[in-house]
């Protein structure tokens, strides 16, 4: 038997306003310890075009990793490499600012939006590494049959033997999207002294010793430990569940950049604002 993940902590999405005024929720937004490699969790979506159509313009990242997740609708995108498409139902993009990139993401008019973005860390050896992108196609992303009742799709690491495509990222994370039927029990492993979290967005579900069922809309971090019990509730869950590597080095973190201490984040903007930022757009 593995060492139990016991709940750290259970926390509602706040709604806020990001880019050029789209409504979202935020499940978290912090440096800290217990996520570490990760750094932010937005939740966004509505069936109103005006919460998100202002979409986010322009803007530079250093030092992370964007991996945009989309569930319905259509984001647009472009950059600074002079990279350009469309994100669509179940496509994730994977990019990795590196030494810096600018971008843009604009959704498109649709009865349904509904996505995440999740910002990951880069270690210091990494943070000036040259920017990529791997872009994923629904198609290409396998689901693993986990237990009876549980599936997922794997768009990252491996689960229930099954190996998600994304490939080649230095905090060797994890990133499911699970779905479990009514009444059904999953225990998963993942690897002792990674930081893992889960995030419901449909049904509910208790993790180990959660108490009363997690509800949509919460963020569940999990302690160490090497695996975690999930049961659903009488109308089933659906979650993402991530962790990966922590990377423990110091964060200085100001808006679209991070970095590790103060003078290289202003040495980042100065960059930016004189239009020597690596990737700057033209």
């Amino acid at each position: 038997m593995g060492q139990t993940r016991h709940v750290v902590s259970v926390e509602a999405s706040r709604p806020t306003m990001e880019g050029a005024g789209v409504s979202l929720r935020r499940a978290f937004g912090r440096a800290d310890t217990s996520l570490d490699p990760f750094l932010l969790l937005d939740d966004f979506g509505s069936l109103d075009p005006a919460d998100y159509l202002a979409g986010f313009p322009w803007h530079p990242h250093r030092g992370i990793e964007t991996i945009t997740y989309m569930l319905d609708g259509e984001v647009s995108h472009g950059d600074s490499l002079g990279n350009k498409g469309e994100i669509g139902p179940g496509d994730v993009q994977w990019m990795t600012a590196g030494s810096g990139i600018v971008h843009e993401e604009m959704p498109r008019p649709s009865h349904r939006l509904r996505g995440f973005q999740l910002w990951a860390n880069l270690p210091r050896s990494h943070k000036m590494m040259d920017p990529r992108y791997q872009e994923v196609p629904a198609s290409i992303i396998p689901t693993a049959e986990l237990a009876d009742g549980v599936s997922a799709k794997v768009i990252c690491g491996e689960a229930g033997g099954v190996v998600g495509p994304v490939h080649d990222i230095v905090t060797d994370p994890e990133y499911l999207d699970v779905t479990m039927e009514p009444g059904a029990l999953l225990c998963h492993e993942i690897p002792a002294g990674y930081n893992a979290f889960a995030y419901l967005f449909e049904g509910r579900a208790r993790f180990n010793d959660s108490g009363d069922p997690v509800g949509e809309r919460r963020l569940v971090v999990l302690g160490d430990g090497s695996e975690v019990g999930i049961t659903s509730n009488g109308e089933g869950a659906r979650f993402l569940l991530v962790s990966g590597r922590p990377i423990r080095e110091p964060v200085a973190w100001r808006g679209p950049i991070v970095m590790n201490t103060d003078e290289e984040l202003r040495i980042a903007f100065e960059e930016y604002r004189q239009g020597t930022f690596i990737g700057q757009k033209r």
